[in-house]
């Protein structure tokens, strides 16, 4: 009697290839079951063993997008999964040809997993994002400078102002803004730098002035992170700031 090929797991060659969750540290980590990760319809969630090291896989889609729905698939996985073991989180997307392939990586860079996972173990990533409140912001550089209040009652009293006074105006107020806007920057670093254990720049966007991910031990590390996170917008009313976490220390996996 033959199997059922339709019920069989594919083998390398049918398949995508491998979606690549995380790794963690033990040749007996188990997925929680049912656990399902990227793809439509969602892909089962298994693990691969190496060695002392386990990748946490599914099969790949054959079309992979970061969509909404697959970006929380894939974060959900290594939510599920670092409930019970520490996993050295991979980026969406990572994708090997093979199985096999995954498990000869695991055993070729063993040592260097096995560090980043004793660097990580225990610390969870906190994003944080800085912008300035306009009207806010705009209000405090004008009580700053003598300049710029004397120069917005000219072109009150003078109606409005000439085009070329208005764009004067404007171009220092920009130029003040910006000042304001590293000032702030110092102070969120300052004051945030010193909770963590390392950090990391975000990619530059228009809007936010400061844009970091800073690596923190969870419990009391990140209390007293949110705590001076909150401290700092009760006392600076004009800046908001963003904060994403607890994530997987995406930004702290070498490459």
């Amino acid at each position: 009697m033959t199997a059922d090929p339709v019920s069989r797991p594919p083998t390398d060659e049918e398949r995508e290839g491998t979606y690549v969750y995380g790794i963690a540290r033990g040749e007996q980590v188990r997925c929680p079951e049912p656990l399902t990760g990227v793809g439509d319809p969602p892909r089962p969630v298994r693990a691969l063993s190496e060695g002392r090291l386990t990748a946490i896989v599914s099969d790949c889609p054959e079309r992979l997008r970061p969509k909404r729905r697959d970006l929380m698939a894939h974060q959900q996985v290594l939510a599920r999964v670092g409930e019970s073991s520490a996993v050295l989180p991979m980026r969406f997307g990572s994708v090997s040809p093979s199985d096999e392939a995954v498990r000869t990586v695991l055993s070729e860079q063993a040592e260097r997993y096995h560090e980043q996972l004793e660097r990580l173990t225990g610390r969870v990533e906190y994003n944080v994002k800085a912008v300035h409140r306009e009207e806010a912001v705009l209000h405090l550089v004008l009580a700053d400078s003598a300049e710029l209040r004397a120069l917005a009652e000219a072109n009150r009293a003078a109606g409005g102002g000439t085009y070329e006074q208005r764009l004067r105006f404007g171009e220092l107020v920009a130029g003040s803004v910006r000042e304001r806007e590293e000032r702030d920057a110092r102070l969120v670093e300052e004051a945030l730098l010193p909770l963590s254990e390392e950090s990391r720049p975000g990619p530059e966007s228009g809007g936010w002035f400061v844009n970091m991910s800073f690596l923190v031990e969870k419990g009391e590390g990140v209390d007293e992170l949110l705590s001076t996170i909150d401290e700092l917008t009760g006392n600076h009313p004009h800046m908001e700031l963003n904060v994403h976490g607890p994530l997987p220390p995406y930004s702290f996996v070498e490459p």
